[in-house]
């Protein structure tokens, strides 16, 4: 077992990560991922098992639940479980017959859909069996309010081997927290903490969110003697978020750009597929740009052609991507930011397109940089009614063709309770848009999911095939 590197989480959440958690209560925003590692072989229970105990002891993160903060004036924080149990974390099931590839990822969607026990450390892990291959599989989700994706790789690392034949962990006994509050209750440390915050909110009154703020507090104790007041208050201060969030790129300029991908749902569909690193490297470096510039560029080709296949022409496509605001490498906190460029979807040389996104991305990265307007669309959208900001969301959202994200895993490879990893495929938050593509670079391939809304995208094989094919123009024209 390789000894963890340092990694520390703060008590209470952030504004963005209490935002995460309050929009989540509409499904069709599900901030949080999850992903499906395939393994050579089935990997060996135990010990899993008595590896995740010692993960466990390592990041105390993974055995606390939310405790809800006060009103909406403090953000939730995380306490010790009182009754948390290693066992209702770790589900071992097999595939039904006949265990092919389909029934796998139709598995992993299933689980993915999972509503998280709120009362409970908010992760898991399935083991998988009966796969007609003989091979192995396993499911994880953590819910993107404990960290993100960088953040998630580094809490990986616990439960990683670098050989296949390493001694079965001692067994130990994992202490639990107190018993003397319910999850629906504030504890002192919640009451302090709301002088804390209190005195944050005061702060952040001083900046642009003064004028949001001020009216949420300063007019609520009319709103019961005027209700209508309420809602048109209530709509102003939304449109002024969504205008904070136009600037971060949080909405795109353009209306979304394709005609077919327009309706949205809380179902999910979830396809694979895998590139060879080093060739997209040479083929991005040679096209000027980055490896998430080749990664973003190739989704774009293939959401032109997918278009292209069924008569229809584009104008522009709305992409979104995530920028790493992270300055700490052993904080686990959430340190993010969604950027959107709207990219050219009409005829032109992929070449041409390549440094196009590459100047679209690159100017957009420089303005998000830091974070600091992130927090302040959350800060303020937290004050207000979460129907009222799930609403903008859902709009906000729908304008966006497909979202995107990219993180590194392992270079080389690893194995897991005896198994060999052979790819490790993530499903990244929909969120409302109509697809997330994400893609995680392992011992040197790109393996990447696509997790899509069947009502937007109602051919998700062949939408996998054209993106495929994307990627292989772009290495043409790199002259690769």
């Amino acid at each position: 077992m390789a000894a963890p590197r340092e990694i520390h989480f703060a008590r209470r959440m952030s504004d963005a990560e209490a935002l995460m958690w309050n929009i989540e209560k509409d499904p069709w925003l599900n901030p949080s991922g999850g992903m499906l590692t395939l393994l050579d072989r089935p990997l060996d229970v135990e010990k899993f098992t008595r590896r995740l105990a010692h993960t466990v002891m390592s990041v105390p993160r993974l055995r606390q639940r939310v405790q809800p903060g006060i009103g909406r004036f403090t953000n939730p924080s995380w306490v010790d479980d009182p009754e948390f149990d290693l066992a209702h974390h770790i589900r071992v099931i097999d595939l039904p017959a006949p265990g092919s590839f389909d029934d796998l990822l139709d598995m992993a969607t299933r689980l993915y859909l999972e509503p998280y026990d709120r009362t409970r450390p908010l992760w898991e892990f399935v083991v998988i069996g009966g796969l007609a291959d003989g091979r192995g599989a396993l499911f994880s989700k953590l819910h993107h309010t404990i960290t993100d994706g960088a953040g998630a790789m580094r809490m990986a690392e616990a439960y990683m081997d670098l050989e296949r034949d390493v001694p079965l962990d001692d067994e130990i006994e994992i202490p639990t927290g107190s018993r003397h509050h319910s999850p629906g209750s504030p504890s002192t440390d919640d009451i302090k903490g709301l002088l804390t915050d209190a005195a944050a909110l005061g702060r952040r009154l001083a900046t642009r969110q003064m004028s949001l703020t001020r009216r949420v507090l300063g007019e609520a104790a009319t709103y019961g003697a005027d209700p209508l007041r309420a809602v048109d208050d209530a709509r102003g201060i939304v449109g002024q978020v969504a205008q904070l969030g136009s600037q971060l790129g949080l909405t795109g300029g353009a209306g979304a750009g394709s005609p077919l991908w327009v309706h949205r749902s809380r179902h999910r569909r979830f396809q694979v597929t895998s590139h060879d690193l080093e060739k997209a490297r040479d083929a991005a470096h040679a096209l000027g740009g980055s490896i998430n510039d080749f990664f973003v560029a190739g989704a774009v080709e293939g959401a032109i052609e997918y278009h292209r296949r069924r008569g229809v022409e584009l104008d522009h496509l709305n992409v979104s991507f995530v920028v790493s605001t992270r300055s700490d490498a052993t904080s686990g906190e959430n340190s993010f930011t969604p950027a959107i460029i709207t990219v050219p979807a009409g005829p032109m040389d992929p070449a041409a397109r390549f440094a196009e996104i590459h100047r679209l991305a690159a100017r957009r990265r420089e303005g998000v940089r830091g974070g600091g307007l992130l927090g302040a669309v959350a800060g303020a959208a937290n004050l207000l009614p979460t129907s009222l900001v799930t609403r903008a969301a859902r709009d906000q959202a729908s304008r966006i063709d497909f979202a995107t994200s990219n993180f590194r895993g392992a270079p080389i490879p690893v194995y897991i309770a005896g198994g060999l990893v052979e790819a490790n495929y993530p499903l990244g938050p929909v969120a409302g848009t109509s697809f997330n593509l994400t893609t995680l670079s392992y011992a040197g391939q790109l393996d990447m999911g696509i997790l899509a809304d069947p009502e937007a995208v109602s051919d998700l094989p062949d939408l996998r095939d054209c993106i495929d094919l994307g990627y292989l123009r772009l290495g043409e024209a790199a002259g690769a």
